[in-house]
């Protein structure tokens, strides 16, 4: 009836048909169920039947909820409140702490510029430090006054000697060469970073006197 078979079994079904007067009888009468459900008028639901689905759901819910203990009820209401008061804010949050985290990179450098012999070392920024000095004293009779600039590997970059007049300048960079050729030091630090700095070491013919 519906077309759902092949050519040749629609044609052995016709040459069984007429042979057969039960299997006739029964095709015409689904044949007449058919025609009957066809000639139906189309059945248009209520208008209230939106509002009475709602109402029935609603009941069953409440149903639920009284079966349900008052803890994992209150639970699912915090849940859902949270969801709702935090999905608002997840987008923004996330944007503000990502531009935090950014600006706070840019500034974090510049924070070591700012940085002067003789400051007060605090918990965000040390200066350079002597962790270990040459067994050789200043041979040199006077003073001499050395300011040296250290990477951040604790390595010298530069340094300048000051306080020694020209007869005796060669002789007093020679004895300051060789103690800082065996002196070892600690970088200085911005954040727990290590960062270039700059430290002052005072040469006297009885003691040496470091500064940062």
């Amino acid at each position: 009836m519906d077309g759902a078979v092949s050519e040749d079994e629609r044609r052995e079904m016709r040459l069984h048909l007429g042979k057969c007067r039960t299997c006739s009888a029964e095709s015409e009468r689904y044949g007449r169920i058919r025609s009957a459900l066809r000639s139906l008028p189309p059945h248009v639901p209520p208008p209230d039947l939106a509002v009475r689905l709602r109402v029935i759901a609603s009941r069953e819910r409440a149903r639920a909820q009284q079966a349900t203990p008052l803890w994992k009820r209150w639970r699912g209401s915090l849940q859902l409140n949270l969801q709702n008061l935090m999905r608002p804010l997840a987008l923004p949050l996330f944007g503000g702490i990502c531009s935090a985290v950014l600006l706070f990179s840019a500034l974090v450098p510049s924070f070591t510029q700012h940085q002067t012999p003789g400051d007060v070392p605090t918990g965000l920024s040390t200066q350079p430090l002597v962790k270990s000095m040459a067994p050789l004293g200043f041979m040199e009779a006077g003073d001499a006054v050395v300011d040296l600039r250290i990477d951040g590997e604790g390595r010298i970059v530069n340094y300048s000697i000051a306080g020694t007049d020209g007869q005796k300048a060669d002789q007093v960079r020679r004895s300051i060469e060789n103690n800082l050729l065996f002196t070892t030091f600690q970088p200085a630090t911005a954040f727990g970073l290590p960062i270039a700095g700059k430290i002052r070491i005072s040469f006297r013919s009885s003691r040496i006197e470091v500064r940062g």
